[in-house]
């Protein structure tokens, strides 16, 4: 009998969500499902992952943040 292979479907434990308004424009950030911090840029998203002692490598990796709204370079509303 084989074994098929199955494939790991992993959620990230970081999540940033759509930019909202504000004076200057943020985006929340979800760590485990919970809204810890809201972000200005990258290094927001850093500190918070940091705070919560998860270490990001790659903030490309979809395994690692997980990017609601736009990407990594998305901190304004269009």
């Amino acid at each position: 009998m084989t074994e098929s292979a199955s494939p790991r479907i992993s959620t990230p434990r970081i999540t940033v969500l759509r930019v909202q308004p504000g004076d200057p424009p943020f985006r929340l950030v979800e760590i485990d499902g919970e809204v810890v911090s809201a972000a200005t840029s990258m290094a927001d998203v850093l500190h918070a992952a940091w705070a919560a002692g998860i270490r990001v490598h790659d903030l490309d990796d979809p395994g690692e943040v997980r990017w609601v709204g736009g990407g990594k370079f998305t901190w304004r509303l269009h």
